[in-house]
């Protein structure tokens, strides 16, 4: 059979993000609460791109719009193209994923959404179009990136401790790490670099207080 492609094609194109962080010992992901076609529905935010920006632009500016969020780690994820994705109109869309650390953010609704918010990954709903399989691709793709690279210093503040790093990964991976093997492995990657300082203010004794040499993506086995 043969397909037949003519120019009056109504395609649209549009951006799914899949945003995480580390909040309240958990794996979260930033939802908005929509207005329109799937009323009080919780969603990824996303939107169309414009004719005038790349897919990568059209990213951040959702990010910006949607979210207040600005400068943080997004990867473009996977391309999603069922034809009956979204049952309104046919449209392909790109999903990215992002991480940010645990930071005070201003988090500010727009006119197409009631509310925005942190929820639980493990206990995410039904989501519109097919965002729940957006989620799991991007859970994939995040535990595939913290056994290979640096990219964990994007779920961290800029200083941290050693049990502050291996409990990211724990919450990740879902299951406990060795402190020993774990922080032997750490210090042996030369990623980190220990600072002056302590955390103070617990139970236990302060802790010394670490930082990233660098905070650009690098190919590492931590895993």
């Amino acid at each position: 059979m043969t397909t037949r492609i003519t120019d009056k094609q109504e395609i649209k194109t549009a951006i799914d993000n899949c945003i995480f962080t580390i909040k309240d010992g958990q794996l979260q992901v930033l939802l908005i609460k929509m207005k329109e076609k799937f009323p009080n529905t919780w969603a990824l935010p996303g939107g169309l791109i414009s004719d005038k920006e790349t897919l990568d632009q059209a990213a951040m500016r959702i990010l910006s719009e949607q979210n207040n969020i600005k400068n943080i780690y997004l990867e473009q994820l996977y391309t999603f193209s069922d034809l009956k994705r979204d049952p309104f109109r046919r449209v392909i869309s790109t999903a990215y994923f992002a991480l940010i650390p645990p930071l005070p953010l201003k988090l500010k609704p727009t006119s197409k959404y009631t509310d925005i918010a942190w929820h639980p990954y493990k206990s995410l709903g039904k989501m519109p179009y097919d965002q729940n399989k957006i989620a799991q691709y991007a859970k994939q793709r995040l535990d595939w990136k913290i056994t290979y690279t640096n990219v964990v210093w994007s779920l961290l503040p800029p200083k941290f401790t050693l049990t502050d790093l291996q409990r990211v990964y724990e919450i990740i991976l879902e299951k406990p790490l060795d402190k020993r093997n774990f922080r032997k492995k750490i210090i042996a990657l030369d990623l980190i670099v220990s600072l002056e300082e302590k955390k103070i203010g617990q139970a236990n004794r302060p802790a010394r207080l670490y930082k990233f040499k660098t905070k650009q993506p690098k190919i590492v086995e931590i895993m």
